[in-house]
């Protein structure tokens, strides 16, 4: 705890201590407080939202074709640490968490039974099924993801090429230019730790709720309160202890496992699920979410007054920024010795499709049995809740009873996956001290920040259920949002003055760039 950095560290964890304690106190106050914030923002600035997360992806395609995407980050002799097949895999499992596996299931429920009213879409009418099969991959697919990668490209070309800082503040490096503002790094850093807890948070209570699906599945024991707590303090425990453990020596092998698992889950669904007619739905409405692309992206709901946008479209581009920038730091790090393109391509890209594939897939699949008379999900989500749905459609597979638990420990270790790295990367962003021969921050602080994290978690689903979740996403994307908009500035400066700002572009002895690993390690060791 001696090594804490006091104006990074305290200023988030007391506001999430507060947050704690005013429940305790006064939960009367507490709803109020968060539901008064929660209700401002999606009033006021569902905007800022839209145009953070559609300028990231207009600016990262741009970079993606620009010169600017054969930069080699760390220099011309830069290597590799990692192979792509498991920069892939590392990369998927830190950014999924465990959303995709609660709400490719269960989203498409809400859409086709409560379409937007302003469209004019009748529940469960051929116009709202497409509209929420196009909806699923507006929010999981290529938008999203360029929220993650703008940040993790800005930073990692900052860091490696630029020489600054371990800080998030060097996400919006070219736009100082060669100004090191440390006060400003230590404003930032403080302001985004608190948004990835609340983040982390939501996610974090978004998993608890989904284990509590298979549990009530499984043995009957209803999903609710308590159970929740069991969960998250055993969730809390594993990813503190991975954590703690030195990264690389939990991450690698978690995300490994993780694909495995992945890939087996969706060979079953495929196989035995109503693959025609996935595959088809997926393809037109593949097309229509293409085609209305720009006007999905900035759907606000304004003209009709029409609430929809604010608590499904903001809901997910604040959740996505609240875990974009400590993400990025850590993607940024494992992307060292590949090419902008390269990073791109790993974080947009493969990210993008695979996610479209899930839900193709998972989506498809939930929408057909309800549509179909297979099971009346609608039912199981008043009743049981979102929770419960994925486990109501594997229990019509062959095999319901191996598939169920199984399906169980994806979720588990998805999470523990994206938590072990975040977790570090936010003690370390909240530490003094990280040096090459001193990389990990102290199992303290990593313990602090897993314990309040998961407290928070349980404390808003328990009283605010899936609302809570989403309100946490608003009041931590909120903040990284002006990161966005700085970080999209900073890529159309790196794309027209990338060779002035690029340390390496005017050496002609390199030998120095042997040393980046060394120095990048401050931020997560991977010990490869």
């Amino acid at each position: 705890m001696k090594n804490i950095r006091t104006f990074v560290f305290w200023p988030a964890f007391l506001l999430l201590l507060s947050s704690l304690l005013l429940n305790f106190a006064n939960k009367d106050m507490f709803v109020q407080l968060v539901t008064g914030a929660n209700n401002w923002l999606i009033a006021n600035f569902g905007w800022g939202f839209s145009w953070a997360a559609f300028l990231a992806l207009i600016t990262v395609i741009i970079a993606y074709v620009s010169p600017l995407g054969n930069v080699k980050l760390g220099g011309p002799d830069a290597k590799p640490m990692l192979d792509k097949k498991n920069w892939f895999a590392i990369t998927l499992c830190t950014t999924l968490a465990a959303g995709i596996l609660f709400w490719g299931t269960a989203e498409p429920i809400y859409h086709i039974s409560s379409p937007p009213q302003s469209l004019g879409y009748e529940p469960f009418s051929p116009e709202a099924i497409k509209f929420a099969m196009e909806t699923m991959y507006l929010h999981w697919t290529f938008v999203p993801y360029a929220l993650y990668t703008i940040l993790t490209l800005t930073f990692a070309f900052a860091y490696f090429n630029m020489k600054k800082s371990f800080s998030i503040g060097s996400q919006i490096a070219p736009l100082l230019g060669n100004k090191e503002n440390n006060g400003l790094n230590t404003v930032i850093d403080a302001i985004c730790l608190w948004g990835i807890g609340a983040g982390m948070a939501a996610s974090f209570g978004t998993s608890i709720m989904n284990m509590g699906g298979a549990i009530n599945s499984i043995t009957g024991i209803p999903s609710g309160p308590t159970t929740w707590l069991v969960l998250a303090a055993l969730g809390v425990t594993v990813f503190v202890i991975s954590a703690s453990s030195g990264l690389m020596k939990g991450i690698k092998l978690l995300s490994d496992i993780n694909m495995k698992v992945y890939y087996v889950i969706i060979a079953i669904v495929f196989i035995f699920g109503p693959t025609a007619y996935m595959l088809n739905l997926g393809t037109e409405a593949f097309g229509g979410f293409l085609t209305h692309l720009f006007e999905k992206s900035l759907f606000t709901g304004a003209a009709a007054g029409d609430q929809w946008p604010q608590w499904w479209t903001t809901f997910y581009w604040a959740n996505w920024i609240a875990w974009a920038p400590v993400s990025a730091v850590f993607l940024a790090r494992i992307s060292y010795g590949y090419t902008v393109r390269d990073l791109i391509q790993m974080n947009l890209i493969l990210p993008g499709i695979f996610s479209a594939v899930w839900m193709t897939i998972f989506s498809g699949t939930s929408i057909y049995m309800h549509t179909h008379g297979v099971v009346d999900l609608v039912q199981v989500l008043n009743t049981v809740g979102p929770e419960g749905i994925a486990y109501a459609i594997l229990r019509q597979f062959p095999l319901a009873g191996l598939i169920i638990p199984f399906f169980l420990f994806i979720v588990f270790i998805t999470f523990v996956t994206a938590a072990d790295s975040t977790t570090n990367a936010m003690a370390a962003l909240s530490s003094t001290g990280i040096t090459p021969e001193n990389p990990e921050a102290s199992t303290v602080l990593k313990a602090i920040w897993g314990i309040s994290v998961g407290a928070l978690a349980w404390i808003m689903i328990s009283i605010l259920g899936i609302n809570g979740i989403k309100m946490l996403s608003n009041l931590g994307g909120f903040i990284g949002t002006f990161l966005v908009f700085g970080a999209v500035i900073s890529l159309f400066i790196l794309i027209s003055k990338h060779e002035k700002l690029n340390v390496y572009s005017n050496r002609t002895n390199n030998s120095n760039t042997k040393e980046a690993p060394a120095v990048i390690s401050q931020g997560n060791n991977l010990n490869m």
